[in-house]
Order: C-alpha cells, then sequence, then structure tokens
C-alpha cells in the first residue's frame, strides 16, 4: 500500500534522525498481572515477587562480556490497544514487566541468549507470566540515545502495520509531532533481525522526564494527536500499543 500523510503541518515537521547505535537489543515482555480495567497499574505481590527475582538475575546477565546492559521495567501505564490495533489477529501487548538486553553488536546475540545467565532469567519470568513476548532487533532508526543512568518514564511501544515500510514512513512523521509537542529528544526504534519471527513490525523505545500522567495530559489534551497522530495511524492501517514503565 502507499503511504498517505493527513493534515500535514510544518510545525511539526519530520524528525531528525541521528546515526543508529550498533548494538544488539533483546526485549524480553511478560504480563503477570496487567490491569483489567482502567489502565493504572497497581502493585500486586505476584509481580513484586517476579521483580525480585529478575533483578540479580539481570546483574549476572550483565557479567557476560558482550552485554553491554540489562534493565528490567514495571509497567505504570498499559492503556487498552485503540484503532488498527484491536483487530483480534494482533497479539495485544499487556506487558507489565518488561527486560531490555544492550549487546555490543546483533551478532552477539545469539550467543547470550544461548547461555546460561540468559537461560534462568528467560525460565523465570516465563514461568511467572501468562503471555510472554521476546525480540531479538538492531536499531534502525534513532532520535537520541535513550538514558538509562537515571529514573525517568520509559516507553515500549509496540507497532503492528499492514505494511512495514509504511509503518516506517509514518513513524519519522509522528516522531517529529512528539518531537514538537511532547519533548521527545530521544528514541531508539527496534526492528526484528532478518529472518527472525515477531508479532510487531518494530517496537519503539523512549524516555521522558515527566510523570505517566503528565505525558498522557501532553498529548490527549492536544486536537492535533486525533487529527494528526490518530488518524494518519488509521488511514495507513498502523495500531501502536504503547506500555510506560520506570526501571526497577
Amino acid at each position: 500500500m502507499r503511504f498517505e500523510l493527513l493534515n500535514p503541518n510544518s510545525a511539526y515537521p519530520r524528525a531528525t534522525l541521528v546515526d543508529p547505535p550498533p548494538n544488539g537489543y533483546l526485549h524480553l515482555a511478560g504480563a503477570v498481572a496487567p490491569p483489567s480495567g482502567p489502565p493504572l497499574v497497581r502493585t500486586v505481590p505476584a509481580r513484586s515477587a517476579l521483580l525480585d527475582r529478575l533483578k540479580p538475575l539481570a546483574t549476572a546477565l550483565q557479567g557476560h562480556p558482550a552485554v553491554r546492559r540489562v534493565t528490567v521495567y514495571r509497567a505504570l501505564v498499559v492503556p487498552p490497544a485503540g484503532g488498527y490495533a484491536r483487530q483480534p489477529q494482533f497479539h495485544q501487548a499487556r506487558f507489565d514487566v518488561a527486560v531490555l538486553v544492550e549487546t555490543d553488536t546483533p551478532e552477539d546475540l545469539g550467543p547470550v541468549t544461548g547461555g546460561e545467565a540468559y537461560g534462568e532469567l528467560r525460565a523465570t519470568l516465563t514461568a511467572a507470566a501468562s503471555d510472554t513476548h521476546e525480540l531479538r532487533a538492531r536499531c534502525t532508526r534513532s532520535l537520541g540515545a535513550v538514558d538509562h543512568s537515571r529514573a525517568g518514564l520509559f516507553l515500549f511501544n509496540h507497532f503492528v502495520a499492514e505494511d512495514r515500510a509504511v509503518a516506517l514512513e509514518l513513524w519519522d512523521h509522528l516522531a517529529g509531532w512528539y518531537v514538537r509537542k511532547t519533548g521527545l529528544d530521544n528514541s531508539t526504534l527496534l526492528e526484528p533481525l532478518d529472518g527472525t519471527d515477531s508479532d510487531y513490525v518494530f517496537v519503539n523505545h523512549a524516555r521522558w522526564d515527566t510523570s505517566a500522567l503528565g505525558l498522557l495530559l501532553r498529548q490527549v489534551s492536544r486536537p492535533s494527536f486525533r487529527g494528526y497522530v490518530q488518524q494518519n495511524l488509521l488511514v495507513n492501517r498502523v495500531g501502536t500499543m504503547p506500555v510506560l514503565y520506570r526501571m526497577t
């Protein structure tokens, strides 16, 4: 299908990209006790116990010579899917726990995931979750590095689409809107490695220095969020399933 941009506006042009980092990325996520009503994630013993088990396993995995960083996340807000993403054939991203493993290169992902440390971490999360997703990826678009050295509000946004190339073109434009309207200055777009299976065409990872409520209000209070962001997602048959997290 052809890309179509509705309601273009010079106030939010295409995002200015930087060279993507050369790292490999492994995104492992699980649904332990996601919200069934309002999207706010409440503390439950099962998730807290899992996070307590994952943190030392992440530290052990970070000892692998090819691993740069392992970050464990607890979800704050899991909104229901909307628009194109609501269709039943899509894997709904209801993941209230996530782990991001960053390696020196994408080629390092095989040896890392085949090791005992990652196997134990993955088995621990899988045993506690009713649903999981694992993505081996490289970064193909970036607005700037995501800072994991300090606390913040972190996003993993799971994209589904009829046409991957159209979704990528649209991301460039929507990222420009987020830069202008929410102050976004970083983002890594994680695309599945060639030959690997994924339920999502890509997963966008980003960070803000704000609260979850603050970010949501910056979006929904602006008419252009509906008239530009949501309408262009619909017309291009692209769906998003964002989850907001904090690091643990």
